[in-house]
């Protein structure tokens, strides 16, 4: 839903193209040429000196950690190593102190889990949540290949499960842009014929199948060491979810980014009765309300808040996205 602005006003979506932090774009349907408009941002967020993770997570994180460094050799200590690192069996072994050395893990497949299912279809400000998380998985993909890390995916739609394996090549790289693209179109125009090479390409499935086997995809395209990056709004996240999540951060770091509208915490411009739609069903909202906008900030923090205990359980940090200003925007507002 997308409420009405003046017909003499400049559109918050034309305003942030204008400004350069936004493609050339319409908010609702997608191409490919919107997304490769993040290719040029690829390499401005690599680690160590502009983690986009750190960003995300509003907090200076080292960008390589865990699974992501690989031990290198012993050495003995020298003044401004790490303590941490101090290797006690060769000290006590030789009677000098020593220190272990890492070097970073080179071409770490990143596997991002895309959901594009109905729930993601649906904004009132600047884009679809939809669109959003499209725009930000593109990023995600030019600043892995950026790193030299492969990159792949595991696209889910309401009734089709796309599997796409990692690779480092900027033609791999555009031909996951493709399929996001046509995936995400395709919910748009649910009525439109498909080619024999796009059944081909889109198994067709029925939608709980989809759900129930979404996540165990992901488990089969990772290798271990592997970083997964979820997003989605998690409206219909389930315990079974939550513990394949679980065994797949046992051998790899998993990261999540929650999409959201603004209308989900009760941020919009809308006054009086307005017409919504909901998981199920069309619902008109009186606006105007303070107890209606309460209840609507209130089941969202809840849902918000079990999300990020859940998560938090099994080490994983869960980040925001809104569907309400340029990915950009909100990126270089963090770094501030």
């Amino acid at each position: 839903m997308f409420f009405r602005r003046q017909s003499n006003q400049v559109s918050p979506l034309q305003q942030a193209i204008e400004q350069g932090h936004l493609p050339t774009c319409n908010g609702v349907s997608l191409t490919v040429d919107e997304l490769a408009f993040y290719q040029t941002h690829g390499k401005r967020w690599q680690p160590p000196a502009k983690s986009l993770w750190s960003q995300l997570n509003g907090a200076h994180l080292s960008p390589r950690k865990g699974r992501g460094m690989t031990f290198s050799e012993v050495r003995q200590y020298q003044a401004g190593d790490d303590v941490r690192q101090i290797d006690w069996r060769v000290t006590a072994r030789t009677g000098k102190v020593h220190t272990k050395l890492f070097s970073e893990e080179r071409e770490r497949p990143v596997v991002l889990f895309l959901d594009l299912t109905p729930s993601l279809f649906s904004g009132t400000k600047l884009l679809l949540k939809s669109v959003q998380l499209c725009h930000l998985a593109s990023l995600l993909c030019w600043v892995a290949v950026a790193n030299k890390d492969r990159v792949g995916a595991v696209i889910r739609t309401q009734n089709r499960l796309i599997e796409l394996r990692p690779s480092a090549s900027k033609g791999a790289v555009y031909q996951l842009l493709n399929a996001i693209v046509s995936a995400h179109n395709h919910q748009l125009e649910p009525n439109t014929s498909m080619s024999a090479e796009q059944h081909l390409t889109f198994a067709q499935q029925k939608p709980s199948e989809v759900k129930t086997q979404a996540f165990d995809a992901l488990s089969n395209l990772c290798r271990k060491g592997s970083e997964v990056v979820l997003i989605s709004d998690f409206s219909t996240a389930t315990t079974q979810d939550f513990d394949t999540v679980k065994r797949l951060s046992q051998h790899n770091r998993v990261r999540a980014i929650q999409i959201y509208d603004p209308l989900e915490i009760a941020e919009c411009n809308g006054k009086g009765l307005q017409r919504v739609q909901g998981k199920a069903d069309e619902m008109t909202l009186n606006m105007s309300s303070d107890r209606t906008r309460s209840a609507i900030k209130q089941a969202y923090l809840n849902h918000h808040s079990r999300l990020q205990y859940e998560l938090a359980s099994f080490g994983i940090h869960l980040s925001q996205i809104s569907s309400g200003a340029p990915l950009l925007q909100q990126i270089l507002e963090r770094q501030s």
